[in-house]
C-alpha cells in the first residue's frame, strides 16, 4: 500500500527573499494575448526584484498559507489583461483590495485571440508597475 503522496510546497507569493517593500503580484493569466502578457510581466517584475508573483487561481481558493503571505506583504498588485478585471474581482471576493491595479488594455495594448505581443508590450506593463500607474491617488 502506498502512503499519502507528499504535497509539493508552493512558492506563490513568497516575499522572503525580497528586501525593502514586499510585494505580491497577481497576474490574471487569461487566455488572450493580454492575459498571457500579465504572466510574462509578473515574471519579469520578479526577476527585477519588484515583487513575488502568485497564482490568481490559488487566491480564489482562499488558501490560508497564501492569505498569511498577503497579510505580511506591504503591497498587493493585480495585473488584469482586459476590462473584465477577473483578477481584481477574485482579490476583492477574498477581501483584498489591491494597492495597485493595472489593466493591460488601458495601457494601449489591444486584446486579441492570438498570442501576439511584443517585448515592448511586456516592457510597457513592467514599467507601469514600477511607475505606480495602477495606484489610486
Amino acid at each position: 500500500m502506498r502512503g499519502v503522496p507528499e504535497q509539493p510546497s508552493c512558492s506563490c507569493g513568497d516575499t522572503s527573499a525580497q528586501t525593502g517593500t514586499k510585494r505580491i503580484i497577481f497576474p490574471c493569466a487569461g487566455v488572450a494575448n493580454v492575459g498571457q502578457l500579465t504572466n510574462l510581466a509578473a515574471l519579469q517584475l520578479n526577476q527585477e526584484g519588484y515583487g513575488a508573483p502568485s497564482c490568481v487561481a490559488l487566491l480564489a481558493t482562499g488558501e490560508e498559507g497564501l492569505q498569511a503571505k498577503i497579510r505580511e506583504a506591504d503591497e498587493v498588485i493585480v495585473i488584469d489583461g482586459c476590462p473584465v478585471e477577473c483578477g481584481r474581482k477574485i482579490a476583492e471576493a477574498q477581501g483584498i483590495t489591491p494597492d495597485q491595479h493595472i489593466v493591460v488594455t488601458a495601457l494601449g495594448i489591444k486584446k486579441s485571440g492570438s498570442m501576439e505581443f511584443s517585448d515592448d508590450d511586456v516592457e510597457t506593463v513592467v514599467s507601469a508597475a514600477w511607475e505606480g500607474t495602477g495606484r489610486k491617488d
